[in-house]
């Protein structure tokens, strides 16, 4: 029963927006419905704010904002930030060492909430994908000063790989191994490219934290929570939430894990919350 649910979080894009990045009138009527009953409603997503605010415009209904992959929170409502988290300096210098030293292609974030700026670091094997993003981002990212300390904190790293599974999770046991105040997160490029992304965050940052932490604020308790996503970057949100849905276009591997959504071009978070009201 609704009433049992007390928080909702969804992830956005592959999940609560369209394709296109639009939202169904489904979705935002039942925005309204979790309102109306007192249920938090929660953005749980990989955007850094900037992002966040090209595709939800200031009138949707939600309560919390939880961008970067939860290394910041935004209150949506009251227009504040409630919580950040940022890497440490010394492990932000030694993972950049880590990278150049493998010739690795990358951004580096700032702390939040500037964190929509990035420095930048090309290694010498070209890589399609890297560019891809860089002219995207060119307007806001530097050139990070390889010889001379950084001007200020950071937030995340993102690690470009071809699709090669191998050499990314022996980067990632060589990362976790080496820093242990990390944790390092698998993407899916949004490019739809076939390289797969590597996120680098302080270790307590993750979706499923966020909620964590919201439902500790609010005191919430962990069964009743709902929380719907698509990509292995929501699989903390997923593994927290007592009710969890992965959408059709989620990796097929995945599937069996969790409970099974429509695809988000057919309202996949109005039509899972269906059937509990």
């Amino acid at each position: 029963m609704m009433k049992n649910i007390r928080l909702v979080a969804t992830d956005l894009d592959g999940t609560f927006l369209k394709d296109d990045k639009s939202i169904s009138d489904e979705d935002i009527q039942m925005l309204q419905v979790l309102g109306e009953r007192e249920v938090l409603r929660v953005v749980a997503t990989g955007r850094n704010f900037k992002k966040v605010l090209e595709v939800l415009p200031d009138h949707l209904p939600f309560d919390y904002v939880a961008f970067s992959s939860g290394a910041g929170i935004y209150d949506w409502k009251n227009r504040e930030l409630v919580f950040r988290q940022n890497l440490k300096r010394e492990t932000t210098e030694g993972i950049v060492r880590f990278l150049i030293d493998r010739d690795m292609n990358f951004h580096l974030f700032r702390a939040v909430p500037e964190n929509f700026r990035c420095w930048f670091y090309r290694g010498s094997q070209a890589c399609e994908e890297f560019e891809r993003y860089f002219d995207f981002h060119n307007s806001v990212s530097e050139e990070l000063p390889v010889n001379q300390q950084l001007d200020s904190d950071a937030c995340q790293f993102l690690v470009i790989f071809p699709n090669d599974l191998e050499a990314f999770l022996e980067a990632k046991q060589q990362l976790e191994a080496q820093f242990d105040d990390i944790k390092v997160v698998r993407t899916s490029s949004p490019l739809e490219t076939g390289y797969i992304w590597m996120e680098i965050f302080h270790k307590d940052v993750s979706k499923g934290n966020a909620v964590k932490f919201l439902c500790e604020q609010k005191q919430i308790q962990h069964d009743m929570t709902f929380g719907i996503g698509n990509d292995y970057n929501d699989l903390d949100l997923l593994n927290f939430t007592s009710y969890s849905y992965l959408v059709e276009n989620g990796p097929e591997e995945l599937k069996p894990h969790y409970r099974k959504a429509l695809s988000n071009e057919n309202s996949a978070f109005s039509q899972s919350l269906k059937k509990y009201l």
